[in-house]
């Protein structure tokens, strides 16, 4: 699982640098962390809880910093166990570089899973990954420019918004998905090579184009996710 990202912040390089080591700002920053403790000069431990509906999991993980070069660049490790639905283990190298008034974030991740969770497909995985960090950085973006948060503040390509036709066929391809799910019958595995089908169908026919696939993608890993802890 591999992923490369780029975010601009809209302060210094110095600001954005204390506030990605200020534990109480990266908790507020994660969605759905309950929990981020220092537990060494370098280390911290971490509890995520997601639900959409009526599933809902606690993920628990380690993490620890290395390669620090204040304010420039850092490596963060981490491993997490999600309710036995398996592991997700990586590590991502953060840089930080001034541009003009303001600092670009660049990240890029290495990871693997196992478990359950392996059955997802790398696709469904990096999306959501891409997500996260999305949501992460916009969050953090939104606290120096004073915004209420949105969820796609800081990514340098912003994704278009849907038509009302378009919205409705994305609801109604999220309904034939969840249905899928639903039924125990079928193996994960091979539910999500057919969401993974239906989506790039969906794309060529159009509604869905560009980066807003993104959108409906992660929407679908999580609901993939959290249905293989509930089983």
């Amino acid at each position: 699982m591999e992923w490369r990202g780029e975010y601009r912040i809209p302060a210094g390089r110095d600001a954005v640098w204390r506030a990605l080591n200020d534990p109480d700002v990266v908790k507020a920053c994660i969605p759905g962390c309950e929990a981020l403790t220092r537990t060494g000069p370098d280390s911290f431990s971490i509890r995520v809880a997601a639900k959409i509906g009526p599933v809902a999991a606690t993920f628990v993980g380690q993490a620890t910093l290395s390669n620090v070069n204040p304010p420039e660049s850092y490596t963060i490790r981490g491993e997490g166990q999600g309710s036995g639905a398996g592991f997700v283990r990586g590590s991502t190298d953060v840089r930080l570089a001034e541009e003009n008034g303001a600092t670009r974030v660049s990240c890029a991740m290495q990871g693997q899973v196992g478990g359950t969770l392996a059955q997802l497909g790398s696709r469904l995985i990096d999306t959501t990954a891409k997500k996260m960090a999305d949501e992460f950085f916009g969050a953090l973006a939104n606290r120096f420019s004073g915004d209420e948060p949105t969820m796609a503040s800081t990514p340098l390509t912003t994704p278009p918004q849907a038509e009302p036709a378009d919205a409705a066929a994305n609801e109604e391809l999220t309904d034939r998905i969840e249905h899928k799910i639903d039924d125990e019958s079928l193996n994960l595995g091979e539910v999500a090579e057919e969401i993974e089908e239906e989506v790039e169908v969906a794309a060529g026919r159009g509604f869905l184009g560009g980066p807003y696939v993104w959108g409906l993608l992660a929407l679908i890993v999580v609901i993939l996710f959290l249905a293989v802890v509930s089983r």
